[in-house]
């Protein structure tokens, strides 16, 4: 390695905005399942409430629940056999939120997370809420998980575009940009884990440098993940979706030594 191949500390102020992605990610590259047309998903909310999504046909449908109703296009993946991922954008501007529901039919466990922006200091950031609940009178929800601390995994979004992550412990993970818009770029920042299937995890973080919220499933078995990120891009004073797939490799796995003897 030569001097000129060292990829030195970048300063906050130099980052570029979370648009930079957006070329180098791509389109999502899996299709689109009508499996959930012309039904109906009914999810328990605290205090009693309910949200309702009721699926019209294979890209439209209607939710109504605690924070209102309204129509919106959404797309749902079949990750596995009958586990979907949902997800779709209601509001404009900075009252916009991306909304990505974990469903898992098989078992009738449902995650919902909400992502919106919020003004902090002047500055707008964005954040999560979730909800863990289950439909058609399951008992069912995706429990928070350790099963991806002490992996090292690749993840390659396009032929440009590649990150690698390492899960450091179950609410906190850092990542580096190999190559792509965010080259040379890594942060260490809060992130959240749930299991779904075996092999199979929600998984979600946010950063503390970029107005970046990401929500996904990590597969594993078959080596990819599906999920999206929502930010907020300063320069253009707008909101940036971005849906994503990738191929992943698991480069290792660390585990810590057993000490036996005293100190």
């Amino acid at each position: 390695m030569t001097s000129t191949d060292i990829q030195d500390y970048i300063p906050e102020g130099e980052w570029p905005p979370v648009s930079a992605m957006l070329d180098g990610f791509g389109a999502q590259t899996l299709p689109a399942s009508s499996a959930l047309s012309d039904t109906a998903l009914t999810i328990p909310a605290p205090a009693g409430s309910i949200t309702e999504y009721a699926f019209k046909d294979g890209s439209s449908l209607g939710w109504s629940g605690p924070s209102g109703s309204g129509t919106a296009t959404y797309k749902a993946i079949e990750a596995r056999p009958g586990v979907f991922i949902i997800d779709f954008v209601r509001g404009e501007g900075i009252d916009a939120e991306n909304v990505t529901i974990i469903f898992d039919r098989n078992t009738g466990a449902v995650t919902s997370g909400v992502s919106a922006f919020v003004t902090v200091d002047g500055r707008i950031r964005s954040t999560t809420e979730f909800t863990r609940s289950n439909a058609d009178g399951s008992t069912a929800v995706h429990e928070r998980s350790s099963g991806l601390v002490g992996k090292r995994i690749f993840y390659r979004y396009s032929d440009v575009e590649s990150y690698e992550h390492i899960y450091l412990n179950p609410g906190t993970f850092t990542w580096n940009c190999v190559r792509g818009g965010e080259a040379g770029l890594a942060d260490t920042d809060r992130c959240m884990t749930w299991a779904v299937a075996e092999d199979l995890y929600i998984f979600f973080w946010t950063e503390k440098v970029m107005t970046v919220e990401a929500v996904l499933l990590v597969d594993l078995r078959e080596q990819r993940s599906i999920g999206r990120m929502f930010g907020w891009d300063d320069p253009a004073a707008e909101p940036v979706i971005l849906p994503f797939n990738s191929r992943l490799s698991v480069l290792n796995t660390t585990e810590y030594p057993q000490d036996t003897h005293k100190h």
